[in-house]
C-alpha cells in the first residue's frame, strides 16, 4: 500500500478514538515525500498528498517536509497554487509542521538564494555560522528551552537526525517567543519553533528512529485535537 493511503495496523500512538486524522503532506517536489508519508502512516495518520488548494479542505493537520534550497521550493509552491492557501491555514492557527527546508520556509527570506519566503515569522533563513563542517549531517541534541506537547514522552536533549548547512534565525521579540529549542553545531541555532499551532523542525524525525516517530505521533495527536494542548501518551514509540 502506498504511504499515502490510510495506514493499516499502524501503531496506535497518537490515534484519536474514533479513527486516524487525515494528515495533508504538501507535494512540490520535495525528495523525502515517500519517506515522511510511511513515518506518519506508521504512527496511525491517514496521509493525503496536498498538490493544489482543494486537497485541504479535509485534512486536520499539515506537514511541509523538503529538502533543497528556497528558491525552487517557492517558485514550486507558486506554481502549484499553494503559497496564500498555507499562509491562510497559518493565520487560521491549524496545526502545521514544516521539516527542515519547509521550516526554513516559515521567515521572511533566505541568505542561500535571496528568495523571498512565507513571511509567516519575522526573521530569515541564514548559513550555521562557526561550523566545524557543513553541511551538518548527523545525530545531535536538541536542547528544549520549554516543554509542549511536541516533545511529549521525548527525553530532554535528545539526539535527532540533521541533514541541512542553513537554519532560520527569528527576529524581534515575537520571532524570539517561538524558539521551542536549540542545537550546538559551531554557534548555537534554532532547531524548533513553536508559535500556537504552528511548529517546525530542522531536523528530520522521519530519519530519528523512535523519538522521530514518537515526535511525529505527538503531531498527529495535535492536529486530532485541533491544534490545541492534545492528550498525548508519555511511552514512546518503538522503532
Amino acid at each position: 500500500m502506498s504511504p499515502v493511503a490510510r495506514a493499516s495496523g499502524a501503531s496506535s500512538a497518537g490515534r484519536p478514538v474514533g479513527g486516524a486524522p487525515r494528515i495533508g503532506v504538501v507535494d512540490y517536489g520535495a525528495g523525502n515525500l515517500v519517506s515522511i508519508g510511511q513515518a506518519l502512516a506508521r504512527v496511525g495518520a491517514e496521509v493525503r498528498r496536498v498538490r493544489r488548494s482543494d486537497d485541504l479542505h479535509d485534512v486536520q493537520g499539515l506537514v511541509v517536509p523538503g529538502v533543497g534550497a528556497a528558491g525552487p521550493a517557492m517558485r514550486r509552491l507558486g506554481r502549484t497554487g499553494l503559497v496564500e492557501p498555507l499562509r491562510d491555514w497559518v493565520a487560521a492557527d491549524r496545526p502545521f509542521l514544516g521539516i527542515c527546508l519547509g521550516l526554513q520556509l516559515l521567515f521572511e527570506g533566505s541568505d542561500e538564494d535571496g528568495a523571498e519566503t512565507l513571511g509567516l515569522l519575522a526573521g530569515r533563513t541564514v548559513m550555521l555560522e562557526s561550523a566545524p563542517r557543513l553541511p551538518h549531517i548527523g545525530w545531535n541534541q536538541v536542547e528544549r528551552r520549554r516543554a509542549h506537547p511536541l516533545f511529549a514522552g521525548i527525553a530532554p536533549a535528545a539526539d535527532f537526525y540533521f541533514v541541512h548547512s542553513y537554519a532560520g534565525r527569528p527576529a524581534g521579540t515575537e520571532g524570539e517567543a517561538a524558539i521551542l529549542a536549540e542545537t550546538e553545531h559551531g554557534r548555537r541555532f534554532v532547531s524548533a519553533v513553536a508559535r500556537g499551532a504552528l511548529l517546525g523542525v530542522q531536523f528530520h524525525p522521519e530519519r530519528s528512529a523512535g523519538d522521530g516517530l514518537r515526535l511525529l505521533a505527538n503531531f498527529v495527536a495535535i492536529a486530532a485535537e485541533g491544534g490545541g494542548r492534545a492528550r498525548v501518551r508519555p511511552e514512546a514509540v518503538s522503532c
